[in-house]
């Protein structure tokens, strides 16, 4: 995996030691994302989270989260949300289903998949790396409900793939929130103004993850 992680750019190397107020302000005021402050206490060591999600992009760190947290810049409310991330210690979350929803695969997979892509010069749009171990590929809202349309269309069970979509009422972890002893969430490929703006369709990437998942689910050997 570490061999993996070390072949690819990761976007830009300035946001590692920016705070989360920075990034904040970055993504709200370039972007113009809406952000959360995450609530939540310590990623949980088995990487779960008690929400009760199969994969949860921020475990741990959005139980109990509020809407007075939410800095959404459309409206210029809950920007008092952001003083809370001064510290450095609180958790940076963005929540899903607004401006994009989010693909979420094994990082195995999906680093094979985001390779293939770019080599077929299809447009990508974010990729977020988390430390669990998951790839998170931002495509535009609404992906999450169509989903099991989507895979069914393309001839893809769903049930069959270690794939899932976070749109509303989901949260990310955002650079550089650490989730625990796992490590902090990085960027594969930062936003810029078109892909934060309009990321991609889903149904445009999702031909080529899909295979790239079934391919390694059917190169990993099954134990008793």
């Amino acid at each position: 995996m570490e061999t993996l992680f070390g072949e690819l750019r990761f976007g830009t190397r300035r946001r590692a030691r920016g705070t989360a107020y920075e990034a904040a302000a970055e993504y709200t005021g370039r972007w113009g994302w809406a952000v959360a402050v995450g609530t939540g206490s310590a990623t949980p060591a088995d990487g779960r989270c008690d929400c009760g999600a199969a994969h949860c992009a921020a475990p741990g760190l959005h139980l109990g989260l509020g809407t007075t947290a939410l800095v959404d810049p459309a409206s210029g409310t809950g920007t008092a949300g952001l003083d809370a991330l001064r510290d450095g210690t609180t958790a940076l979350l963005l929540p899903a289903g607004r401006s994009f929803d989010v693909l979420d695969v094994p990082a195995q997979p999906g680093l094979q998949a985001l390779v293939r892509l770019e080599r077929m010069g299809t447009q990508v749009g974010p990729v977020l790396g988390l430390p669990t171990g998951r790839l998170l590929f931002f495509v535009a809202p609404g992906a999450a409900r169509r989903l099991p349309d989507l895979l069914y269309r393309m001839g893809w069970d769903d049930t069959t793939l270690d794939l899932t979509c976070h749109g509303e009422g989901s949260y990310v972890a955002a650079p550089p929130t650490t989730l625990g002893p796992h490590g902090p969430a990085r960027w594969l490929r930062h936003p810029s103004r078109d892909t934060a703006a309009c990321p991609p369709e889903a149904r445009l990437l999702l031909g080529t993850i899909a295979y790239a998942c079934h391919r390694t689910r059917e190169r990993t050997p099954v134990t008793a």
